[in-house]
Protein backbone atom coordinates (compact mmCIF):
# COMPACT_ATOMS: atom_id res chain seq x y z
CA UNK A 1 0.00 0.00 0.00
CA UNK A 2 1.31 3.48 -0.86
CA UNK A 3 2.57 5.57 2.06
CA UNK A 4 0.04 8.35 1.35
CA UNK A 5 -2.81 5.83 1.49
CA UNK A 6 -1.64 4.57 4.89
CA UNK A 7 -1.34 8.14 6.19
CA UNK A 8 -4.90 8.87 5.06
CA UNK A 9 -6.20 5.74 6.76
CA UNK A 10 -4.38 6.68 9.97
CA UNK A 11 -5.67 10.24 9.81
CA UNK A 12 -9.20 8.95 9.41
CA UNK A 13 -8.80 7.33 12.82
CA UNK A 14 -8.70 10.82 14.31
CA UNK A 15 -12.49 10.75 14.02
CA UNK A 16 -12.46 7.84 16.47
CA UNK A 17 -10.13 9.73 18.82
CA UNK A 18 -12.29 12.84 18.63
CA UNK A 19 -15.31 10.77 19.66
CA UNK A 20 -13.36 9.85 22.79
CA UNK A 21 -12.73 13.50 23.65
CA UNK A 22 -9.13 13.65 22.44
CA UNK A 23 -8.17 16.97 20.83
CA UNK A 24 -6.11 17.75 17.74
CA UNK A 25 -2.86 18.36 19.63
CA UNK A 26 -2.91 14.81 21.05
CA UNK A 27 -3.99 12.92 17.91
CA UNK A 28 -0.55 12.06 16.62
CA UNK A 29 0.90 11.14 20.02
CA UNK A 30 -2.03 8.86 20.79
CA UNK A 31 -1.80 7.09 17.44
CA UNK A 32 1.94 6.48 17.46
CA UNK A 33 2.04 4.91 20.92
CA UNK A 34 -0.06 2.12 19.45
CA UNK A 35 1.50 2.40 15.98
CA UNK A 36 4.98 1.42 17.20
CA UNK A 37 3.65 -1.76 18.80
CA UNK A 38 1.98 -2.62 15.50
CA UNK A 39 5.04 -1.82 13.37
CA UNK A 40 7.32 -3.77 15.69
CA UNK A 41 4.98 -6.70 15.05
CA UNK A 42 5.15 -6.13 11.29
CA UNK A 43 8.96 -6.08 11.32
CA UNK A 44 9.51 -8.82 13.88
CA UNK A 45 10.24 -11.38 11.17
CA UNK A 46 13.10 -9.31 9.71
CA UNK A 47 14.74 -8.43 13.05
CA UNK A 48 17.08 -10.72 14.96
CA UNK A 49 15.22 -9.97 18.18
CA UNK A 50 11.68 -8.72 18.77
CA UNK A 51 12.08 -5.15 20.11
CA UNK A 52 9.25 -5.55 22.64
CA UNK A 53 9.08 -7.94 25.62
CA UNK A 54 6.59 -10.77 25.82
CA UNK A 55 3.23 -9.65 27.14
CA UNK A 56 3.64 -6.23 25.52
CA UNK A 57 3.24 -7.13 21.87
CA UNK A 58 0.55 -6.64 19.26
CA UNK A 59 -0.74 -10.18 19.69
CA UNK A 60 -1.39 -9.35 23.35
CA UNK A 61 -3.85 -6.67 22.23
CA UNK A 62 -5.59 -7.58 18.99
CA UNK A 63 -7.30 -10.68 20.39
CA UNK A 64 -9.01 -8.87 23.26
CA UNK A 65 -12.00 -6.58 23.68
CA UNK A 66 -13.94 -4.55 26.21
CA UNK A 67 -12.58 -3.37 29.53
CA UNK A 68 -9.95 -6.10 29.49
CA UNK A 69 -8.47 -4.62 26.30
CA UNK A 70 -8.20 -1.07 27.67
CA UNK A 71 -6.82 -2.24 31.01
CA UNK A 72 -4.23 -4.42 29.28
CA UNK A 73 -3.20 -1.54 27.01
CA UNK A 74 -2.64 0.71 30.03
CA UNK A 75 -0.65 -2.09 31.65
CA UNK A 76 1.49 -2.48 28.53
CA UNK A 77 2.26 1.26 28.41
CA UNK A 78 3.28 1.21 32.08
CA UNK A 79 5.46 -1.87 31.60
CA UNK A 80 7.19 -0.42 28.54
CA UNK A 81 7.78 2.87 30.33
CA UNK A 82 9.14 1.54 33.63
CA UNK A 83 10.37 -1.92 32.70
CA UNK A 84 8.15 -3.40 35.40
CA UNK A 85 4.53 -4.48 35.65
CA UNK A 86 1.92 -3.24 38.13
CA UNK A 87 3.33 -5.66 40.73
CA UNK A 88 6.85 -4.23 40.29
CA UNK A 89 8.05 -7.43 38.65
CA UNK A 90 10.79 -6.97 36.03
CA UNK A 91 9.43 -7.09 32.47
CA UNK A 92 12.38 -5.81 30.44
CA UNK A 93 15.73 -4.08 30.93
CA UNK A 94 16.00 -2.29 27.57
CA UNK A 95 16.70 1.42 28.27
CA UNK A 96 15.67 2.31 24.71
CA UNK A 97 12.18 0.93 25.14
CA UNK A 98 11.87 2.77 28.46
CA UNK A 99 13.00 5.99 26.76
CA UNK A 100 10.54 5.54 23.90
CA UNK A 101 7.62 5.01 26.26
CA UNK A 102 8.73 7.39 29.02
CA UNK A 103 5.63 8.73 30.82
CA UNK A 104 3.40 7.29 28.09
CA UNK A 105 -0.30 7.33 28.91
CA UNK A 106 -3.40 6.85 26.83
CA UNK A 107 -6.25 9.35 26.94
CA UNK A 108 -8.67 6.81 25.52
CA UNK A 109 -11.60 6.13 27.86
CA UNK A 110 -13.84 3.91 25.75
CA UNK A 111 -12.63 0.33 25.12
CA UNK A 112 -14.66 0.19 21.88
CA UNK A 113 -12.65 3.08 20.45
CA UNK A 114 -9.35 1.33 21.19
CA UNK A 115 -10.70 -1.87 19.66
CA UNK A 116 -11.82 0.03 16.56
CA UNK A 117 -8.35 1.52 16.07
CA UNK A 118 -6.68 -1.89 16.51
CA UNK A 119 -9.03 -3.42 13.95
CA UNK A 120 -8.28 -0.62 11.46
CA UNK A 121 -4.55 -1.17 11.97
CA UNK A 122 -4.98 -4.86 11.21
CA UNK A 123 -6.82 -4.05 8.00
CA UNK A 124 -3.78 -2.19 6.60
CA UNK A 125 -1.38 -4.33 4.58
CA UNK A 126 2.16 -3.79 3.24
CA UNK A 127 3.16 -1.19 5.83
CA UNK A 128 6.68 -0.77 4.49
CA UNK A 129 6.21 -1.40 0.77
CA UNK A 130 6.37 2.29 -0.21
CA UNK A 131 8.05 3.83 2.81
CA UNK A 132 11.72 4.75 2.82
CA UNK A 133 11.70 6.07 6.37
CA UNK A 134 9.24 3.79 8.15
CA UNK A 135 7.58 5.38 11.11
CA UNK A 136 9.13 8.77 10.37
CA UNK A 137 7.41 8.99 6.98
CA UNK A 138 4.06 8.05 8.49
CA UNK A 139 4.53 10.42 11.42
CA UNK A 140 5.48 13.36 9.21
CA UNK A 141 2.56 12.53 6.95
CA UNK A 142 0.25 12.71 9.95
CA UNK A 143 1.75 16.02 11.05
CA UNK A 144 1.34 17.42 7.53
CA UNK A 145 -2.32 16.47 7.74
CA UNK A 146 -2.50 18.13 11.13
CA UNK A 147 -0.82 21.27 9.78
CA UNK A 148 -3.09 21.56 6.75
CA UNK A 149 -6.39 20.62 8.37
CA UNK A 150 -6.24 22.34 11.74
CA UNK A 151 -5.94 26.00 12.62
CA UNK A 152 -3.07 25.46 15.03
CA UNK A 153 -0.94 23.53 12.56
CA UNK A 154 1.91 21.22 13.37
CA UNK A 155 4.13 23.99 14.68
CA UNK A 156 7.22 22.42 13.13
CA UNK A 157 9.15 22.50 9.87
CA UNK A 158 10.11 19.30 8.09
CA UNK A 159 12.74 18.62 5.48
CA UNK A 160 11.32 17.13 2.27
CA UNK A 161 12.54 13.58 1.75
CA UNK A 162 13.96 14.29 -1.75
CA UNK A 163 16.11 17.07 -0.29
CA UNK A 164 17.35 14.88 2.57
CA UNK A 165 18.36 12.14 0.14
CA UNK A 166 20.09 14.59 -2.21
CA UNK A 167 22.12 16.10 0.66
CA UNK A 168 23.14 12.61 1.78
CA UNK A 169 24.13 11.59 -1.76
CA UNK A 170 26.28 14.72 -2.08
CA UNK A 171 28.14 14.12 1.22
CA UNK A 172 28.44 10.35 0.74
CA UNK A 173 28.71 9.18 4.38
CA UNK A 174 31.04 6.21 4.79
CA UNK A 175 31.25 3.26 7.21
CA UNK A 176 33.27 4.16 10.29
CA UNK A 177 32.35 7.84 10.20
CA UNK A 178 30.52 9.63 13.02
CA UNK A 179 27.41 11.29 11.60
CA UNK A 180 25.55 13.88 13.65
CA UNK A 181 22.34 15.89 13.48
CA UNK A 182 22.00 18.46 16.30
CA UNK A 183 18.33 19.10 15.43
CA UNK A 184 17.31 15.54 14.72
CA UNK A 185 13.50 15.74 14.61
CA UNK A 186 12.27 12.25 13.72
CA UNK A 187 15.84 11.32 12.65
CA UNK A 188 15.21 11.59 8.91
CA UNK A 189 18.79 12.65 8.06
CA UNK A 190 20.37 9.95 10.23
CA UNK A 191 18.15 7.21 8.82
CA UNK A 192 18.82 8.36 5.26
CA UNK A 193 22.58 8.31 5.95
CA UNK A 194 22.28 4.81 7.43
CA UNK A 195 20.29 3.67 4.37
CA UNK A 196 22.96 5.12 2.05
CA UNK A 197 25.75 3.25 3.86
CA UNK A 198 23.77 0.01 3.89
CA UNK A 199 23.03 0.33 0.18
CA UNK A 200 26.77 0.58 -0.54
CA UNK A 201 27.88 -2.24 1.80
CA UNK A 202 25.35 -4.96 0.99
CA UNK A 203 23.32 -4.15 4.12
CA UNK A 204 26.61 -3.98 6.13
CA UNK A 205 27.50 -7.61 5.27
CA UNK A 206 30.70 -6.40 3.59
CA UNK A 207 31.87 -5.06 6.97
CA UNK A 208 33.51 -6.95 9.80
CA UNK A 209 31.53 -7.75 12.96
CA UNK A 210 33.34 -4.94 14.77
CA UNK A 211 32.51 -2.47 11.99
CA UNK A 212 28.87 -3.57 12.01
CA UNK A 213 28.68 -3.00 15.75
CA UNK A 214 30.09 0.50 15.28
CA UNK A 215 27.41 1.30 12.69
CA UNK A 216 24.69 0.01 14.95
CA UNK A 217 25.78 1.68 18.19
CA UNK A 218 28.21 4.54 17.57
CA UNK A 219 28.00 5.85 14.01
CA UNK A 220 24.91 8.05 14.44
CA UNK A 221 24.19 10.69 17.07
CA UNK A 222 21.35 13.18 17.18
CA UNK A 223 19.90 15.68 19.62
CA UNK A 224 16.23 16.60 19.88
CA UNK A 225 14.73 19.14 22.25
CA UNK A 226 11.08 18.04 22.15
CA UNK A 227 10.40 14.81 24.14
CA UNK A 228 7.49 13.72 21.93
CA UNK A 229 9.50 14.14 18.74
CA UNK A 230 12.49 12.37 20.28
CA UNK A 231 10.17 9.48 21.16
CA UNK A 232 9.34 9.13 17.46
CA UNK A 233 13.01 9.37 16.50
CA UNK A 234 13.95 6.55 18.88
CA UNK A 235 11.10 4.40 17.57
CA UNK A 236 12.14 5.07 13.99
CA UNK A 237 15.83 4.33 14.58
CA UNK A 238 15.11 1.11 16.43
CA UNK A 239 12.87 -0.13 13.62
CA UNK A 240 15.77 0.56 11.23
CA UNK A 241 18.28 -1.42 13.29
CA UNK A 242 19.99 1.68 14.73
CA UNK A 243 20.33 1.39 18.50
CA UNK A 244 22.92 3.99 19.47
CA UNK A 245 24.38 4.25 22.96
CA UNK A 246 22.56 3.92 26.30
CA UNK A 247 20.45 6.99 25.44
CA UNK A 248 19.68 5.74 21.96
CA UNK A 249 20.67 7.31 18.66
CA UNK A 250 18.85 10.56 19.46
CA UNK A 251 19.55 12.15 22.83
CA UNK A 252 17.04 14.38 24.59
CA UNK A 253 18.46 17.84 25.06
CA UNK A 254 19.23 21.26 23.66
CA UNK A 255 22.09 21.41 21.18
CA UNK A 256 22.41 25.10 22.03
CA UNK A 257 22.94 24.14 25.66
CA UNK A 258 25.03 21.59 27.53
CA UNK A 259 23.95 18.69 25.29
CA UNK A 260 25.65 20.38 22.36
CA UNK A 261 28.80 21.06 24.35
CA UNK A 262 28.99 17.38 25.35
CA UNK A 263 29.17 16.30 21.70
CA UNK A 264 32.59 17.92 21.40
CA UNK A 265 34.29 18.17 18.02
CA UNK A 266 33.90 14.62 16.90
CA UNK A 267 31.75 14.65 13.76
CA UNK A 268 32.95 13.44 10.39
CA UNK A 269 29.62 14.41 8.83
CA UNK A 270 26.94 16.89 9.93
CA UNK A 271 23.49 16.88 8.33
CA UNK A 272 20.88 19.23 9.75
CA UNK A 273 17.87 21.47 9.29
CA UNK A 274 17.89 23.59 12.47
CA UNK A 275 14.56 25.01 13.69
CA UNK A 276 13.71 28.47 12.38
CA UNK A 277 13.14 31.41 14.70
CA UNK A 278 14.68 33.38 17.53
CA UNK A 279 15.39 32.06 21.02
CA UNK A 280 12.96 33.51 23.57
CA UNK A 281 14.10 32.04 26.87
CA UNK A 282 12.98 28.82 28.51
CA UNK A 283 14.37 25.43 27.55
CA UNK A 284 14.81 26.52 23.95
CA UNK A 285 17.11 29.45 24.81
CA UNK A 286 20.76 29.59 23.81
CA UNK A 287 22.63 28.83 27.02
CA UNK A 288 26.07 27.90 25.69
CA UNK A 289 29.00 30.08 26.66
CA UNK A 290 31.53 28.38 24.38
CA UNK A 291 30.26 29.92 21.12
CA UNK A 292 32.54 32.71 19.92
CA UNK A 293 29.77 34.98 18.64
CA UNK A 294 26.81 35.61 20.95
CA UNK A 295 23.44 35.79 19.22
CA UNK A 296 19.73 35.22 19.86
CA UNK A 297 19.32 33.92 16.29
CA UNK A 298 19.02 30.15 16.65
CA UNK A 299 20.15 29.41 13.09
CA UNK A 300 23.34 31.45 13.53
CA UNK A 301 24.00 29.64 16.82
CA UNK A 302 23.37 26.24 15.21
CA UNK A 303 25.68 27.16 12.32
CA UNK A 304 28.47 27.90 14.80
CA UNK A 305 27.83 24.62 16.61
CA UNK A 306 27.99 22.70 13.34
CA UNK A 307 31.24 24.05 11.91
CA UNK A 308 32.89 24.01 15.34
CA UNK A 309 31.75 20.39 15.92
CA UNK A 310 33.38 19.02 12.77
CA UNK A 311 36.68 17.19 12.87
CA UNK A 312 39.41 18.62 10.62
CA UNK A 313 38.36 17.49 7.16
CA UNK A 314 34.78 16.86 8.33
CA UNK A 315 31.98 17.91 6.00
CA UNK A 316 28.51 19.35 6.48
CA UNK A 317 25.28 20.14 4.68
CA UNK A 318 22.86 22.36 6.58
CA UNK A 319 19.51 23.93 5.66
CA UNK A 320 19.35 27.61 6.63
CA UNK A 321 16.90 30.45 5.93
CA UNK A 322 17.85 33.48 3.86
CA UNK A 323 18.39 35.75 6.85
CA UNK A 324 21.50 33.77 7.83
CA UNK A 325 22.99 34.66 4.44
CA UNK A 326 22.54 38.43 4.78
CA UNK A 327 22.01 39.34 8.45
CA UNK A 328 24.40 42.14 9.39
CA UNK A 329 26.44 42.57 12.55
CA UNK A 330 27.11 39.25 14.26
CA UNK A 331 25.73 37.47 11.19
CA UNK A 332 28.55 38.92 9.10
CA UNK A 333 31.10 37.93 11.75
CA UNK A 334 29.86 34.32 11.77
CA UNK A 335 29.90 34.05 7.96
CA UNK A 336 33.46 35.37 7.89
CA UNK A 337 34.49 32.91 10.59
CA UNK A 338 32.83 30.07 8.65
CA UNK A 339 34.66 31.00 5.44
CA UNK A 340 37.93 31.32 7.37
CA UNK A 341 37.75 27.97 9.16
CA UNK A 342 35.92 26.01 6.46
CA UNK A 343 35.83 25.71 2.72
CA UNK A 344 32.29 26.91 1.99
CA UNK A 345 32.29 25.47 -1.50
CA UNK A 346 28.59 25.28 -2.42
CA UNK A 347 25.27 27.03 -1.77
CA UNK A 348 22.00 25.62 -3.07
CA UNK A 349 19.21 28.22 -3.17
CA UNK A 350 16.00 26.27 -2.61
CA UNK A 351 12.58 27.09 -4.06
CA UNK A 352 9.82 28.40 -1.83
CA UNK A 353 6.87 26.26 -0.83
CA UNK A 354 8.77 23.02 -0.17
CA UNK A 355 8.37 23.42 3.59
CA UNK A 356 5.04 23.38 5.43
CA UNK A 357 5.35 27.08 6.20
CA UNK A 358 4.58 28.79 2.91
CA UNK A 359 6.94 31.54 1.79
CA UNK A 360 9.94 30.40 3.84
CA UNK A 361 13.08 30.95 1.75
CA UNK A 362 15.89 28.53 2.50
CA UNK A 363 19.29 27.37 1.28
CA UNK A 364 21.64 24.46 1.80
CA UNK A 365 25.21 25.33 2.72
CA UNK A 366 27.84 22.68 1.95
CA UNK A 367 31.23 23.10 3.60
CA UNK A 368 34.31 21.17 4.74
CA UNK A 369 36.45 21.91 7.82
CA UNK A 370 39.81 23.28 6.69
CA UNK A 371 40.89 24.16 3.18
CA UNK A 372 40.87 22.02 0.06
CA UNK A 373 44.62 21.38 0.47
CA UNK A 374 44.99 21.33 4.28
CA UNK A 375 42.26 20.06 6.60
CA UNK A 376 44.02 21.64 9.60
CA UNK A 377 44.08 25.15 8.06
CA UNK A 378 42.40 27.74 10.31
CA UNK A 379 42.25 30.84 8.10
CA UNK A 380 41.28 31.77 4.53
CA UNK A 381 39.95 28.29 3.81
CA UNK A 382 37.27 29.42 1.33
CA UNK A 383 38.56 30.46 -2.09
CA UNK A 384 35.45 30.11 -4.27
CA UNK A 385 31.75 29.67 -3.54
CA UNK A 386 29.61 27.93 -6.16
CA UNK A 387 25.93 28.88 -6.13
CA UNK A 388 23.07 26.95 -7.71
CA UNK A 389 19.84 28.93 -8.08
CA UNK A 390 16.94 26.46 -7.84
CA UNK A 391 14.57 29.22 -6.75
CA UNK A 392 14.12 31.82 -9.49
CA UNK A 393 11.07 31.17 -11.69
CA UNK A 394 10.53 27.72 -10.24
CA UNK A 395 6.98 26.43 -9.72
CA UNK A 396 5.06 27.14 -6.55
CA UNK A 397 5.50 23.79 -4.88
CA UNK A 398 2.78 22.26 -2.75
CA UNK A 399 0.18 19.51 -2.83
CA UNK A 400 -0.63 20.02 -6.52
CA UNK A 401 3.00 20.45 -7.58
CA UNK A 402 5.11 18.21 -5.31
CA UNK A 403 8.83 18.78 -4.98
CA UNK A 404 10.69 15.65 -6.09
CA UNK A 405 14.02 14.05 -6.93
CA UNK A 406 13.79 15.28 -10.52
CA UNK A 407 14.13 18.88 -9.36
CA UNK A 408 17.44 18.17 -7.62
CA UNK A 409 19.12 15.96 -10.22
CA UNK A 410 20.61 18.90 -12.21
CA UNK A 411 22.18 20.27 -9.02
CA UNK A 412 23.59 16.89 -8.01
CA UNK A 413 25.14 16.53 -11.47
CA UNK A 414 27.04 19.83 -11.29
CA UNK A 415 27.94 19.25 -7.62
CA UNK A 416 30.01 16.26 -8.73
CA UNK A 417 31.13 13.01 -7.14
CA UNK A 418 33.57 14.47 -4.62
CA UNK A 419 31.77 14.83 -1.25
CA UNK A 420 34.01 17.80 -0.41
CA UNK A 421 32.93 19.70 -3.51
CA UNK A 422 36.29 19.30 -5.22
CA UNK A 423 35.15 17.59 -8.41
CA UNK A 424 36.05 19.50 -11.61
CA UNK A 425 33.37 22.15 -12.04
CA UNK A 426 32.38 24.43 -14.87
CA UNK A 427 29.88 27.29 -14.85
CA UNK A 428 26.78 26.82 -16.92
CA UNK A 429 23.56 24.91 -16.24
CA UNK A 430 20.28 25.98 -17.81
CA UNK A 431 17.63 23.64 -16.41
CA UNK A 432 14.00 24.68 -15.90
CA UNK A 433 14.07 27.39 -18.57
CA UNK A 434 16.91 29.39 -17.04
CA UNK A 435 18.05 30.75 -20.40
CA UNK A 436 14.73 32.56 -20.80
CA UNK A 437 14.94 34.29 -17.41
CA UNK A 438 15.80 37.97 -17.34
CA UNK A 439 18.83 39.13 -15.41
CA UNK A 440 18.48 41.31 -12.35
CA UNK A 441 19.56 44.84 -13.44
CA UNK A 442 22.35 45.17 -10.86
CA UNK A 443 23.72 41.72 -11.71
CA UNK A 444 23.49 42.40 -15.46
CA UNK A 445 25.53 45.60 -15.08
CA UNK A 446 28.13 43.82 -12.95
CA UNK A 447 28.44 40.95 -15.45
CA UNK A 448 28.78 43.39 -18.34
CA UNK A 449 31.54 45.28 -16.52
CA UNK A 450 33.38 41.99 -15.92
CA UNK A 451 32.91 40.80 -19.50
CA UNK A 452 30.75 37.81 -18.51
CA UNK A 453 29.27 35.99 -21.49
CA UNK A 454 25.51 36.75 -21.69
CA UNK A 455 24.51 33.11 -22.07
CA UNK A 456 26.63 32.18 -19.06
CA UNK A 457 25.01 34.98 -17.09
CA UNK A 458 21.67 33.15 -17.41
CA UNK A 459 23.08 29.96 -15.93
CA UNK A 460 21.68 28.60 -12.68
CA UNK A 461 25.24 27.52 -11.71
CA UNK A 462 27.80 30.29 -11.07
CA UNK A 463 31.09 30.64 -9.22
CA UNK A 464 32.03 33.63 -7.06
CA UNK A 465 35.47 34.23 -5.59
CA UNK A 466 36.03 34.97 -1.91
CA UNK A 467 37.45 38.36 -2.90
CA UNK A 468 34.34 39.22 -4.93
CA UNK A 469 32.07 38.28 -2.02
CA UNK A 470 34.11 40.49 0.29
CA UNK A 471 34.38 43.48 -2.03
CA UNK A 472 30.98 43.46 -3.75
CA UNK A 473 28.71 41.84 -1.16
CA UNK A 474 30.28 42.91 2.13
CA UNK A 475 30.46 39.20 3.02
CA UNK A 476 26.75 38.68 2.46
CA UNK A 477 26.06 35.31 0.88
CA UNK A 478 22.67 36.34 -0.49
CA UNK A 479 23.93 36.08 -4.06
CA UNK A 480 21.41 36.44 -6.89
CA UNK A 481 21.68 37.27 -10.56
CA UNK A 482 18.45 36.02 -12.16
CA UNK A 483 15.28 38.13 -12.01
CA UNK A 484 12.14 36.39 -10.79
CA UNK A 485 9.12 36.91 -13.02
CA UNK A 486 7.05 37.91 -9.98
CA UNK A 487 9.52 40.44 -8.65
CA UNK A 488 8.32 44.02 -8.41
CA UNK A 489 10.28 47.03 -9.63
CA UNK A 490 9.94 49.56 -6.80
CA UNK A 491 10.60 52.45 -9.18
CA UNK A 492 7.41 51.66 -11.08
CA UNK A 493 5.10 51.36 -8.08
CA UNK A 494 2.20 53.89 -7.87
CA UNK A 495 1.86 56.35 -5.00
CA UNK A 496 0.73 54.71 -1.73
CA UNK A 497 -2.52 56.71 -1.77
CA UNK A 498 -3.34 55.35 -5.23
CA UNK A 499 -2.66 51.75 -4.16
CA UNK A 500 -4.77 52.20 -1.03
CA UNK A 501 -7.64 53.66 -3.06
CA UNK A 502 -7.54 50.76 -5.50
CA UNK A 503 -7.56 48.26 -2.64
CA UNK A 504 -10.55 49.99 -1.00
CA UNK A 505 -12.44 49.99 -4.29
CA UNK A 506 -11.85 46.26 -4.81
CA UNK A 507 -12.88 45.54 -1.22
CA UNK A 508 -16.15 47.47 -1.56
CA UNK A 509 -16.92 45.64 -4.80
CA UNK A 510 -16.27 42.27 -3.15
CA UNK A 511 -18.46 43.19 -0.19
CA UNK A 512 -21.26 44.10 -2.58
CA UNK A 513 -21.06 40.67 -4.19
CA UNK A 514 -21.13 38.97 -0.77
CA UNK A 515 -24.13 41.08 0.24
CA UNK A 516 -26.05 39.91 -2.81
CA UNK A 517 -25.14 36.28 -2.10
CA UNK A 518 -26.31 36.50 1.52
CA UNK A 519 -29.66 37.94 0.42
CA UNK A 520 -30.11 35.17 -2.14
CA UNK A 521 -29.54 32.69 0.69
CA UNK A 522 -32.22 34.34 2.80
CA UNK A 523 -29.89 36.08 5.22
CA UNK A 524 -31.07 39.65 4.53
CA UNK A 525 -31.24 40.76 8.16
CA UNK A 526 -27.71 39.54 8.84
CA UNK A 527 -26.53 41.35 5.70
CA UNK A 528 -28.16 44.62 6.82
CA UNK A 529 -26.45 44.36 10.20
CA UNK A 530 -23.04 43.76 8.63
CA UNK A 531 -23.50 46.67 6.17
CA UNK A 532 -24.26 48.96 9.08
CA UNK A 533 -21.02 47.91 10.79
CA UNK A 534 -19.02 48.45 7.56
CA UNK A 535 -20.50 51.92 7.08
CA UNK A 536 -19.73 52.84 10.69
CA UNK A 537 -16.09 51.72 10.37
CA UNK A 538 -15.23 52.89 6.84
CA UNK A 539 -17.84 55.47 5.92
CA UNK A 540 -18.41 53.53 2.70
CA UNK A 541 -21.85 52.51 1.51
CA UNK A 542 -21.86 49.11 -0.17
CA UNK A 543 -24.16 49.11 -3.20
Amino acid sequence: MANNDIVQKLWNLCDVLRDDGINYSDYVTELVLLLFIKMAHEQAGSLQKHPLPEGCRWTDLNSKSGTTLLDDYKRILLSLSTGRDENKHLVHTDPLISAIYADAQTRLREPRHLQQIIQRFDEIEDWFSDSKDGLGDLYEGLLEKNASETKSGAGQYFTPRPLINAMVRCLKPQPGEVIQDPAAGTAGFLIAADAYIKAHTDELFELTAQQQAFQKNKAFVGIELVPGTRRLALMNCLLHGMEGDDEGVVHLGNALGQAGVDLGRSADVMLANPPFGTAKGGDASITRDDLTFKTSNKQLAFLQHIYRGLKPGGRAAVVLPDNVLFEAGVGTDIRRDLMDKCNLHTILRLPTGIFYAQGVKTNVLFFTKGSASDKHQQEHCTENVWVYDLRTNMPSFGKRTPFGDQHLKPFEKVYGDDPNGQSPRQEGEWSFGAQEIELAPEAANADENQGIDERLAHSRWRCFSREWIREHKGDSLDITWLKDKDSVDVANLPEPSVSAGEAMSELVQALGELDGLMRELGAGEEADALLAVIKNVTGEVVE
